[in-house]
């Protein structure tokens, strides 16, 4: 009985360190790689309460490279992602489907998985746990025309928590 407790113990460690390596893996764990923070033109503090941005609505220029400051004043866990609203409703679907339509489960998450927009790039993604901050740095694609930001942890975009870009 104990080995099996030292085996499923084992088991659960490695899993959970195999899905931290794949949340913050290509895709999910920041903008683009060749960016760094000097070459931001701006940086936008944005406010991830529990179930709002603030802003709630950006204005942006194609071609401009922004780092975001995102706080997590809330008391569960957010993310921020950008895409399209349609690369959105798929990684909100991918979350529902690995969480089991409950809470934010990860153990599931492959790199990248769900979170290619229509043109091919990744969309760019970070996680905030309760009270931290968490950077981002994103280049608008010049054929921006509809993206949002939302954090799509099951019933959180569905309760508000999106914002939108105008371009």
């Amino acid at each position: 009985m104990r080995k099996t407790h030292l085996t499923s113990s084992l088991l659960a460690l490695s899993l959970s360190i195999l899905a931290g390596a794949a949340w913050a893996g290509p895709g999910h764990g920041g903008g683009e790689s060749d960016l760094s923070d000097a070459d931001a033109e701006r940086t936008i503090s944005i406010d991830a309460g529990d179930m709002w941005f603030d802003p709630d609505e950006l204005e942006m220029a194609a071609g401009e490279i922004v780092k975001f400051e995102i706080t997590n004043t809330g008391s569960i866990e957010h993310e921020f992602v950008i895409g399209s609203k349609e690369a959105q409703e798929a990684h909100r679907k991918m979350m529902q489907e690995m969480a089991g339509g409950e809470g934010h489960n990860m153990s599931n998450m492959s790199e990248g998985e769900g979170h290619d927009m229509s043109d091919g790039s990744s969309m760019a993604a970070v996680t905030i746990a309760a009270g931290e901050t968490e950077s981002l740095l994103w280049r608008v694609p010049d054929n921006a025309d509809e993206l949002e930001y939302a954090c799509n942890i099951p019933g959180h975009y569905e309760s508000g928590m999106y914002g939108n870009f105008s371009f």
